[in-house]
């Protein structure tokens, strides 16, 4: 396979198409991109860090070397979560920044993640334009590039946590009187320390940890999906948590478990956090397309409206600038919050769904449940099923593919922005090639499980044959 490359990065095999030699290609040209992006800027820093796989310490240090030798000075992080390094490329004003890391995808991967001066991902404007640089193998500035410096700062996770202290809608005491007993589960991935900090300070009595050592050797899939997730789920019923919180390797996406192990739903980060903040900021918030109703649904129960945008942090980003939104994020647990950064962060994450689960635990009535499950009842309901189809499509024969499977279902409104989305009255079905993996996602939504199972197989099945 070739290497993966979009809004979502740059990722490949480490090895075999993500080579020491696309690396350094793919480096150099990002510094070019940046000084002419960046005009006038004398010295042009750049902010890098990594995640914990075995493979990003010599990828981060090839990535660093050739930054500073195209004449940049380099700020490094060293394990740094991509939330936390978007916020360090504005904090140092920086020109941009690069995460070394694969989130979700599996140890064997890598990927360079790309942001530019406002600690944002490129989007596809910009991407066109850094790609089209690639291709130049000998792109250099006018003038002649003086060597740059290497700094390391070892702070930044720190600040990050005090940033989100600072939040004035985040109350420690409210979240200290609950008493919570919790559990983290960072796959061994860059939330290992940052996250049960966090955690600490945010006023939670008991923290218990899994997999949270740092070893970058992840001990199941990363991806934090229920069926990887059968280990912790099961820790946090032995331990007597009242919830647990996961996150994948870069910690841009959270994942909560209630305390009898049901798992609280990815599709629900975004809204239980959405529950609080909107009471106090009524106004637009953004999801993409493959997200569930149910924020919508409660977007419209406080007074507000909800806008999708493609698939991709970085669409979702330019979406919520348009629309002014006060809060966004994606179906996958990802959460942005621009008061604090266009970016999806699960930190932002745990303290905006620690405010919303506490403010609902102080409004019931003696005598009355206060558990996570017993929450996640009173949010809207809805089923999804999210599936993969491993086929190797070319781009215009699978927009023929969908096109037909649209005109198969006129009682469908079909949104082509990104893959297919067909709304039924009821239900919806989203279809699209991935931007991280070679496969197709198939994502439905319906009121019961059963009806997204059967909408699932059933554009499974249209696809295969059409194909």
């Amino acid at each position: 396979m070739s290497l993966m490359v979009s809004v979502s990065g740059i990722r490949g095999i480490v090895g075999e198409d993500l080579t020491p030699e696309n690396l350094t290609m793919y480096a150099r040209a990002f510094a070019v991109w940046l000084r002419r992006e960046r005009r006038g800027e004398k010295r042009l820093k750049v902010v890098i860090g990594r995640d914990t796989r075995p493979s990003g310490e010599s990828i981060s240090t090839l990535v660093s070397e050739t930054l500073r030798h195209a004449g940049c000075d380099v700020i490094e992080l060293g394990i740094a979560t991509t939330p936390t390094v978007e916020l360090a490329v504005m904090e140092h004003s920086a020109g941009g920044g690069i995460v070394v890391t694969a989130s979700h995808n599996p140890i064997e991967w890598n990927a360079l993640k790309l942001l530019n001066h406002e600690g944002e991902f490129l989007n596809q404007d910009q991407l066109e334009s850094f790609l089209a640089l690639c291709g130049e193998e000998d792109a250099r500035d006018d003038r002649e590039i003086e060597i740059g410096s290497i700094t390391e700062d070892s702070e930044a996770g720190i600040r990050h946590i005090e940033a989100i202290l600072a939040l004035p809608d985040i109350d420690t005491d409210l979240i200290r009187k609950q008493d919570f007993s919790v559990l983290v589960d960072a796959v061994e991935g860059a939330g290992y320390q940052v996250i049960p900090e966090l955690c600490r300070r945010l006023g939670i009595s008991r923290v218990e940890t899994i997999a949270c050592e740092g070893t970058g050797i992840f001990p199941r899939r990363p991806e934090p999906i229920e069926e990887n997730l059968g280990e912790t789920i099961a820790r946090v019923r032995e331990a007597g948590c009242d919830f647990d919180i996961v996150v994948d390797p870069d910690v841009d996406r959270l994942v909560l478990v209630s305390e009898d192990g049901t798992l609280f739903n990815e599709e629900y980060t975004l809204i239980a956090c959405a529950d609080a903040y909107l009471r106090k900021h009524p106004g637009t918030v953004v999801n993409n397309l493959s997200s569930s109703r149910a924020l919508r649904d409660l977007a419209e129960a406080r007074g507000s409206r909800c806008v999708s945008a493609k698939v991709g942090e970085a669409n979702v980003v330019e979406v919520m600038k348009a629309e002014g939104a006060v809060l966004g994020g994606e179906g996958n647990g990802g959460v942005i919050l621009p008061e604090l950064h266009y970016g999806r962060d699960a930190l932002v994450g745990v303290a905006l769904f620690l405010q919303s689960f506490a403010e609902w635990r102080e409004e019931r009535e003696e005598g009355e449940e206060k558990t996570l499950s017993a929450y996640r009842k009173t949010l809207p309901e809805y089923v999804m099923a999210k599936k993969k189809l491993e086929v190797s499509i070319p781009k215009e024969r699978l927009d023929e593919v969908f096109s037909a499977i649209a005109e198969a279902q006129p009682e469908a409104e079909a949104d082509t922005r990104d893959g297919l989305k067909l709304d039924f009255p009821d239900s919806w079905v989203h279809l699209r090639a991935s931007n991280t993996e070679p496969i197709i996602r198939i994502y439905t939504e319906a009121k019961t499980a059963e009806e997204a199972e059967r909408l699932a197989q059933e554009f499974i099945a249209e696809i295969e044959e059409k194909a």
